[in-house]
């Protein structure tokens, strides 16, 4: 049972479940209204037969005793005929007939009890049955004597009065009917509600599942719920949260198919000119005309510095395509940055010895993945190395978590500085340099994951050039290390 219900539409089962919770609720309802009715119907029967109850005189008494097992006669009633039962019961279980009763009440053993030990101040109601099998409400209690000299009670005798019980029980069966069929009625009424209820809840749930069927069967991501500004509800936040999720998708899957589309247009040109360049050496082999050795040695030049280019580019693709979510957790660690800064010097020192480059580095420890922070400061020396003119000078500082490198190349336009750190962005004015337009792009990346930030600005001195800087985050000392001989005390 339980598993055909999860099988359920969830409609279904929220209609279901109201329509359950609604029946019970409206069942307690009836059948606690049904046993207050019958206490009251039966409270009021019970006065009647307390009021029922009559004085009898002595003389009364024992004519009634007299003519025990005698039909009734009606010349001797004590009082007017009510249409309900009254006998005496003796002690023994004989029964005496009051003048106007009309049936014997069957006798129980409390009734006999109470003619034994009668006591005036307490009665015993219960249900029984007349001598004809008809349902009644019995009440029994001690028989009240009148004599000359006051009220006593009659010793070995019980007074029994009844009243039918059929009217009572025909109302409380139509009164059970009727809450059966408004009970019935509520369930039906309820699963409908809940039903309707169900639906106009979860049409923005059909909504949420139309539109993710829709980009699994379509692959468009450009799909978007409409969301009401100030609703707050938890359909609204799932509905923002689709939202957000496939304008993610879009944007990362645009990125991507930019990515491969530039990568494949900056693979184009080297791979084009390697290729030219192998076959005019395997056709100077083929045909026997050998290439003079100058030129010869100009294309081998000219492949080594190409397959250069491209091992380069592989490499920065290859660290573009690392996840963006922040630097490995088991690579980072604290690094001295101005150690970092001082190897990157050298290798710039060597790849422009026309130039000249000044430093000014000051310790900072800094938390970072170390090869990948040493990129990036090669990035940002290499830049400034390829862009200052020959004889040139190059200006190199950290403090206090601040690296600056300063060059006096040509500068950038304020209009290209937005673009600085795209990925394969180059200036018009640098395309026939060497590069493939991701160097500023991993050195930008490399800086966020270690909660820094980078910066490109026009040298203001008058001198022209561009100035780097780099701001990270640490401190002039490193942090104290654990020490080992603690854990020997």
């Amino acid at each position: 049972m339980i598993r055909r219900f999860r099988t359920l539409p969830l409609r279904s089962r929220l209609a279901l479940l109201v329509a359950v919770a609604v029946a019970f609720a409206v069942a307690a309802v009836s059948v606690t209204c049904w046993f207050i009715v019958q206490g009251k119907l039966y409270a009021e029967l019970d006065d009647d037969l307390q009021s029922s109850v009559v004085v009898l005189e002595q003389r009364q008494l024992d004519s009634i005793v007299g003519s025990c097992g005698q039909e009734p006669s009606d010349t001797d009633s004590i009082g007017p005929r009510s249409g309900s039962y009254g006998q005496l019961v003796r002690s023994d279980g004989t029964v005496c007939l009051l003048p106007f009763a009309s049936a014997a009440v069957g006798v129980t053993h409390q009734d006999k009890k109470v003619a034994r030990d009668p006591d005036p101040n307490s009665a015993t109601v219960r249900n029984g049955t007349d001598s004809n099998g008809d349902r009644v409400r019995v009440l029994t209690t001690a028989v009240t004597v009148k004599t000359p000299l006051g009220r006593g009670v009659a010793k070995d005798y019980a007074y029994v009065a009844a009243v039918p019980l059929d009217s009572t029980r025909s109302t409380l069966n139509e009164l059970a009917l009727f809450l059966l069929l408004v009970s019935g009625i509520g369930a039906f009424g309820a699963g409908a509600a809940g039903l309707a209820v169900a639906r106009a809840g979860l049409r923005p749930v059909d909504k949420l599942t139309a539109a993710v069927e829709h980009v699994a069967r379509t692959e468009d991501l450009t799909v978007r719920i409409p969301v009401e500004d100030d609703s707050e509800d938890e359909i609204a936040r799932l509905s923002r949260s689709f939202n957000s999720m496939t304008s993610s998708l879009a944007s990362s899957r645009d990125l991507q198919q930019q990515l491969i589309a530039d990568a494949g247009h900056e693979l184009r040109t080297p791979l084009t000119s390697l290729r030219t360049n192998i076959e005019l050496l395997t056709r100077s082999e083929e045909t026997g005309r050998p290439i003079p050795e100058a030129d010869r040695k100009a294309l081998l030049a000219s492949v080594k510095a190409q397959m250069t280019e491209l091992a380069a580019l592989i490499g920065d693709l290859q660290e573009l395509s690392r996840p963006d979510t922040g630097q490995h957790a088991g690579r980072t660690q604290i690094v001295a940055w101005q150690d970092v800064v001082a190897s990157a010097l050298r290798r710039a020192r060597l790849r422009g010895p026309e130039l000249t480059i000044t430093a000014d580095v000051q310790p900072w420890y800094v938390r970072a993945e170390p090869s990948a922070l040493e990129r990036a400061v090669v990035n940002v020396l290499d830049n400034a190395v390829k862009f200052s003119p020959d004889g040139g000078t190059v200006d190199v500082r950290l403090a206090d978590g601040v690296l600056t490198v300063r060059d006096r190349g040509p500068g950038i336009p304020a209009e290209e500085l937005p673009h600085v750190f795209d990925r394969f962005w180059r200036s018009p004015s640098a395309r026939a340099l060497p590069g493939s337009g991701l160097g500023l792009s991993i050195v930008a990346r490399t800086v966020q994951q270690a909660g820094g930030e980078v910066t490109l600005a026009p040298a203001g001195d008058g001198d022209g050039g561009t100035v780097a800087t780099v701001r990270l985050p640490g401190a002039p000392v490193p942090p104290p290390e654990p020490d080992a001989a603690d854990g020997d005390d």
